[in-house]
Protein backbone atom coordinates (compact mmCIF):
# COMPACT_ATOMS: atom_id res chain seq x y z
CA UNK A 1 0.00 0.00 0.00
CA UNK A 2 1.28 3.45 -0.90
CA UNK A 3 2.17 5.86 1.82
CA UNK A 4 -0.69 8.38 2.30
CA UNK A 5 1.72 11.29 2.57
CA UNK A 6 3.24 10.53 -0.84
CA UNK A 7 0.11 11.77 -2.64
CA UNK A 8 0.36 15.09 -0.84
CA UNK A 9 4.06 15.23 -1.62
CA UNK A 10 3.41 14.57 -5.32
CA UNK A 11 0.77 17.33 -5.43
CA UNK A 12 3.16 19.76 -3.75
CA UNK A 13 6.00 18.85 -6.11
CA UNK A 14 3.68 19.34 -9.10
CA UNK A 15 2.68 22.82 -7.85
CA UNK A 16 6.32 23.75 -7.22
CA UNK A 17 7.34 22.60 -10.69
CA UNK A 18 4.47 24.56 -12.31
CA UNK A 19 5.48 27.70 -10.40
CA UNK A 20 9.13 27.23 -11.39
CA UNK A 21 8.13 26.99 -15.07
CA UNK A 22 5.98 30.12 -14.74
CA UNK A 23 8.83 32.02 -13.06
CA UNK A 24 11.24 31.04 -15.82
CA UNK A 25 9.15 33.08 -18.31
CA UNK A 26 9.58 36.30 -16.37
CA UNK A 27 9.64 37.44 -12.75
CA UNK A 28 8.40 40.46 -10.84
CA UNK A 29 9.89 40.93 -7.39
CA UNK A 30 8.02 42.67 -4.59
CA UNK A 31 8.55 43.19 -0.88
CA UNK A 32 5.71 42.49 1.54
CA UNK A 33 5.06 44.17 4.93
CA UNK A 34 7.47 41.83 6.72
CA UNK A 35 10.35 42.69 4.38
CA UNK A 36 10.21 39.33 2.61
CA UNK A 37 11.06 39.46 -1.09
CA UNK A 38 8.46 37.57 -3.11
CA UNK A 39 8.95 36.47 -6.73
CA UNK A 40 5.78 36.39 -8.81
CA UNK A 41 5.40 35.27 -12.42
CA UNK A 42 5.11 38.13 -14.89
CA UNK A 43 1.60 38.25 -16.26
CA UNK A 44 1.22 38.45 -19.98
CA UNK A 45 -1.88 40.46 -20.76
CA UNK A 46 -3.50 41.48 -24.01
CA UNK A 47 -0.53 43.63 -24.93
CA UNK A 48 0.83 41.24 -27.56
CA UNK A 49 -2.39 40.43 -29.45
CA UNK A 50 -3.32 44.11 -29.62
CA UNK A 51 0.15 44.91 -30.93
CA UNK A 52 -0.22 42.23 -33.60
CA UNK A 53 -3.66 43.57 -34.52
CA UNK A 54 -2.23 47.04 -35.14
CA UNK A 55 0.60 45.59 -37.23
CA UNK A 56 -1.90 43.59 -39.31
CA UNK A 57 -4.09 46.64 -39.90
CA UNK A 58 -1.07 48.72 -40.91
CA UNK A 59 0.02 45.94 -43.29
CA UNK A 60 -3.40 45.83 -44.95
CA UNK A 61 -3.43 49.62 -45.31
CA UNK A 62 0.03 49.61 -46.91
CA UNK A 63 -0.97 46.76 -49.21
CA UNK A 64 -4.06 48.68 -50.32
CA UNK A 65 -2.00 51.83 -50.92
CA UNK A 66 0.58 49.99 -53.02
CA UNK A 67 -2.15 48.36 -55.12
CA UNK A 68 -3.91 51.69 -55.54
CA UNK A 69 -0.70 53.41 -56.62
CA UNK A 70 0.31 50.57 -58.94
CA UNK A 71 -3.02 49.91 -60.67
CA UNK A 72 -4.33 53.45 -60.76
CA UNK A 73 -7.58 54.80 -59.39
CA UNK A 74 -9.98 53.65 -62.13
CA UNK A 75 -8.62 50.08 -62.37
CA UNK A 76 -8.52 49.69 -58.59
CA UNK A 77 -12.11 50.89 -58.17
CA UNK A 78 -13.27 48.63 -61.01
CA UNK A 79 -11.64 45.56 -59.44
CA UNK A 80 -13.10 46.32 -56.02
CA UNK A 81 -16.54 46.79 -57.62
CA UNK A 82 -16.11 43.41 -59.31
CA UNK A 83 -15.31 41.87 -55.92
CA UNK A 84 -18.43 43.46 -54.42
CA UNK A 85 -20.63 41.50 -56.83
CA UNK A 86 -19.29 38.11 -55.73
CA UNK A 87 -19.88 35.76 -52.82
CA UNK A 88 -20.07 36.80 -49.18
CA UNK A 89 -16.32 36.38 -48.71
CA UNK A 90 -15.61 38.45 -51.83
CA UNK A 91 -18.00 41.15 -50.61
CA UNK A 92 -16.14 41.22 -47.27
CA UNK A 93 -12.87 41.52 -49.19
CA UNK A 94 -14.33 44.38 -51.22
CA UNK A 95 -15.36 46.11 -48.01
CA UNK A 96 -11.82 45.78 -46.63
CA UNK A 97 -10.17 46.81 -49.92
CA UNK A 98 -12.43 49.85 -50.43
CA UNK A 99 -10.27 52.89 -51.24
CA UNK A 100 -10.66 55.18 -48.26
CA UNK A 101 -9.01 58.55 -47.70
CA UNK A 102 -6.00 57.08 -45.91
CA UNK A 103 -5.35 54.62 -48.75
CA UNK A 104 -5.49 57.37 -51.36
CA UNK A 105 -3.24 59.64 -49.28
CA UNK A 106 -0.67 56.86 -48.76
CA UNK A 107 -0.74 56.04 -52.48
CA UNK A 108 -0.12 59.67 -53.38
CA UNK A 109 2.72 59.89 -50.87
CA UNK A 110 4.36 56.77 -52.28
CA UNK A 111 4.07 58.13 -55.82
CA UNK A 112 5.70 61.39 -54.72
CA UNK A 113 8.55 59.47 -53.06
CA UNK A 114 9.16 57.33 -56.15
CA UNK A 115 9.16 60.26 -58.58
Amino acid sequence: MAYAGSQQLNKRLTRIEARRRALSKGVIYSVNQNGLIIARPRRRGLRRPIHLLFVAIAGVMLFKAVLYATLGASTYVARVAELAEGTAIERAGAWVMHADDLTIWLALQSKMLLN
